[in-house]
């Protein structure tokens, strides 16, 4: 069925279609209707889980690595200053390699103090080895749901789902609501682990010495590279499901583009009104959308890119002394290739000001005309 839903609300029936059976509740603006939703779905029996009211971020990630510790299908949400509450706890899940779904709704960090989206509460917990990724729409929001847990159920590491406060999460849209049996054929229940059982005792996550550290790191790491194919195989296989395409980077307009755009969630529209625009115009410009930024898509990077002469990312986030999360990724994937592009970095919509089509054509048509220098970080948007 069809539904004109808000972004959070698309997060609340990903879960509820994904059948989760253990919720941890904390409300943080703007992600709070997620929870506010699922509690409703809970209360009138639509979703059988055992809901948990808890009283910090910290707690419901604690809560919801117990209830995956057991084996349980778990789910959680937050943002900005309530994710980094959970940074101890985020290491502990990915360590643990729980399967756990978390949606962040992309929201600034303080101070100033904000409630307007950019992606640095997310990018900031990159290295903490959850898989992340980044929607465009409030339909990616829900399908992005139900395929993380098939993801992650598949590679033992826990995902974040990722999108932008207030552009998704409070706006409302047509999003297409699958029915419960074609999910339920898509996502099984959860396969057979190693968990908490009492008849049958076991001791988990113990002091580990030099003699075998490292191995677990190694093995989350091969982890995380196995997670490429898992992803496009579920990709694939969602759409055989549901009719609707997803990849860990969307390339349009590339073959022939001299300049690429790079972009994340949802300024990736109004980037795709500015490439067609262009186009008309006999610019050949292409527009490269990443999905999945753990784990980072370089391969697929370098096979769209290679023989580009520039590329313009679009980064909606900022590493103090060094500059935008995703160029710096893109030059890192790019950076043995012999004929590799010129990568220009814009850091845009910080705090939530607006990214209009008007600051993205101007980013492209500087970096066309060359009047932006490689070396510089180069903002967009600012106020005189």
């Amino acid at each position: 069925m069809k539904k004109v839903i808000m972004g959070n609300h698309a997060a609340s029936w990903g879960a509820l279609l994904s059948r989760v059976q253990v919720i941890a509740a904390y409300p943080i603006t703007p992600q709070t209707q997620i929870v506010e939703e699922l509690s409703e779905m809970c209360a009138d029996g639509r979703l059988k889980a055992k809901f948990i009211k808890v009283e910090s971020e910290h707690s419901a990630l604690a809560s919801i690595i117990g209830a995956s510790a057991t084996g349980a299908r778990a789910f959680t949400a937050t943002s900005a200053q309530g994710l980094a509450l959970m940074h101890e706890l985020l290491h502990w899940a990915a360590g643990a390699r729980l399967p756990i779904v978390m949606v962040n709704v992309n929201r600034a960090m303080a101070p100033g103090w904000s409630i307007w989206g950019d992606q640095n509460d997310s990018l900031s917990q990159r290295d903490t080895g959850w898989m992340q990724f980044y929607c465009e729409d409030n339909q990616e929001v829900l399908d992005t749901v139900i395929m993380s847990y098939r993801i992650a159920e598949s590679v033992q590491l826990p995902i974040m789902v990722c999108y932008d406060a207030f552009i998704l999460s409070h706006t409302y849209e047509p999003v297409d609501i699958p029915d419960q049996k074609l999910v339920d054929d898509f996502l099984p229940q959860p396969p057979k682990r190693f968990v908490l059982n009492p008849e049958d005792p076991r001791a988990f996550y113990s002091l580990v010495t030099p003699d075998h550290y490292m191995e677990f790191r190694y093995k989350t790491q091969a982890a995380m590279q196995k997670a490429k194919g898992t992803i496009e195989e579920v990709c694939k296989e969602f759409e055989k499901s549901f009719d609707r395409r997803y990849e860990l980077v969307d390339a349009a307009d590339c073959e022939d583009a001299e300049v690429v755009l790079v972009t994340s969630g949802s300024s990736t529209s109004p980037a795709r009104v500015v490439v067609k625009a262009l186009r008309e115009k006999g610019h050949k410009v292409g527009l490269l959308k990443i999905k999945t930024f753990r784990p980072f898509p370089a391969e697929k990077v370098r096979e769209i890119l290679a023989d580009k002469k520039s590329v313009a990312v679009v980064d909606k986030n900022i590493s103090f002394g060094k500059g935008g999360i995703f160029a710096d990724e893109l030059k890192g994937a790019l950076f043995n290739l012999k004929n590799k592009p010129k990568v220009y970095e814009f850091i845009v919509g910080l705090g939530g000001r607006d990214i209009t089509p008007d600051i993205i054509e101007e980013i492209a048509l500087d970096t066309i005309s060359g009047k932006v220098s490689e070396s510089e970080v180069h903002w967009k948007g600012l106020k005189p």
